[in-house]
């Protein structure tokens, strides 16, 4: 399954300059010499015009303070965050990475310039290609950052492009637990990683949430139904399907069969039925065997024996089946329809079926029993099963 990405935007050159190489914070403990800021703020200005030129300064420097007292290795330090800037400018991703990991080592480096390269660092890891190494630097960073929502959305997405969907499904309540409003984009991301990861009832939620913000996509009504079927709840699911039908969002044929089957699933057979009766009536839907099939079970299950009797000898003269004509037979000796069962059961002998001489016996018992018919009911019952 592929996952949406648009809420996720790409890290931009302009963004890597500006945090690795703007405002650098030359006046920070413990101090440099004017010389050395002086040298700084020139390669930085330097650098939107000649990047390789500062690239190589910058390295070279860095180098050359590496070894010295606190301040030379603080200075040092910036010498690479200048170097990596210069190098994302390049498109050299990897090589950036490499400089701000390197800084991130200086002894003395405090903790928050630390986390601030750590974070660029995991971008540029993910922008070389480097996923692996990119997610684990997030991870940590995300250590002391738990509440920043859009990396945790990250988080989420980088497992889910590797199908990691426990993890991903993880990062995601995670995400939703920071209180930020999600997108629209994020709802539906979050709905497919719950789904694979089989937590269905928050994939339900995060659909119907995404629902209540943009209610013009089909395709996420048509989930969340079929969502709410997978969990054993069919009448939520019938819920759903009408309010979509309602906004005029699932329409047709094969939206408007579903409907119906949705109906009689959850219970509401003669509502069904009407729908059906309806549809056949104006040509919404053609009366071919699936339509006339599903209409005689509903006015079965509907108990409207008439409308049920009529439907199942208009699907039996259509198919003219030897299981259909048993039906029609089985139906009529249950419900008293003396002349109706015997023509039904005749016919059902006439293509081969078996068991018609038990029922022609029925027939002439003051009644049939009580756990016949219930084995009637809960056969038609058992059909029941709506396709999403």
């Amino acid at each position: 399954m592929r996952t949406a990405r648009s809420w996720r935007a790409p890290l931009r050159l302009t963004a890597i300059l500006s945090g690795l190489c703007t405002a650098l914070p030359v006046f920070a403990a413990p101090t440099l010499s004017a010389g050395l800021i002086a040298d700084l703020r020139g390669l930085e200005e330097q650098l939107s015009e000649s990047p390789s030129a500062v690239e190589d300064k910058a390295s070279s420097q860095a180098q050359r303070l590496a070894g010295g007292n606190a301040s030379d290795r603080w200075a040092s330090a910036l010498y690479l965050q200048l170097a990596a800037g210069a190098e994302a400018a390049q498109g050299k991703h990897g090589e950036a990475a490499d400089h701000l990991a390197e800084a991130r080592s200086v002894s003395g480096v405090d903790s928050a310039q630390r986390s601030r390269w750590l974070r660029q660092e995991a971008e540029l890891r993910l922008q070389a290609g480097q996923a692996e190494q990119g997610r684990a630097l997030l991870g940590e960073w995300l250590v002391d950052h738990g509440e920043d929502a859009a990396t945790l959305w990250q988080m989420a997405q980088l497992e889910a492009d590797v199908e990691n969907w426990e993890a991903a499904a993880d990062w995601v309540a995670k995400a939703r637990e920071t209180g930020a409003v999600p997108t629209t984009e994020q709802l539906a991301f979050s709905a497919a990683v719950m789904q694979r990861s089989g937590r269905l009832d928050e994939a339900l939620a995060a659909l119907q949430q995404r629902l209540d913000q943009s209610a013009d996509d089909p395709d996420a009504w048509r989930r969340a139904a079929g969502l709410a079927q997978q969990l054993g709840d069919p009448v939520r699911a019938a819920s759903i399907w009408e309010a979509g039908w309602r906004q005029g969002l699932l329409e047709g044929p094969d939206d408007l069969t579903r409907r119906i089957r949705l109906q009689l699933a959850a219970g509401t057979p003669a509502r069904a039925a009407e729908m059906l009766n309806a549809a056949l009536a104006d040509g919404t839907l053609p009366e071919d065997e699936e339509h006339l099939r599903l209409l005689a079970e509903s006015w079965h299950l509907a108990r409207d024996r008439e409308q049920a009797l009529a439907a199942w000898q208009r699907l039996a003269e259509m198919t003219n089946q030897a299981s259909d004509w048993m039906h029609l037979g089985q139906l009529a000796t249950a419900w008293g329809e003396e002349s109706v069962a015997r023509e039904a059961l005749a016919l059902a002998e006439e293509q081969g079926a078996e068991q018609v001489g038990e029922w022609r016996a029925l027939l002439e018992d003051e009644g049939v029993p009580d756990e016949v018919l219930k084995a009637l009911d809960d056969m038609q019952r058992a059909g029941q099963q709506v396709q999403m």
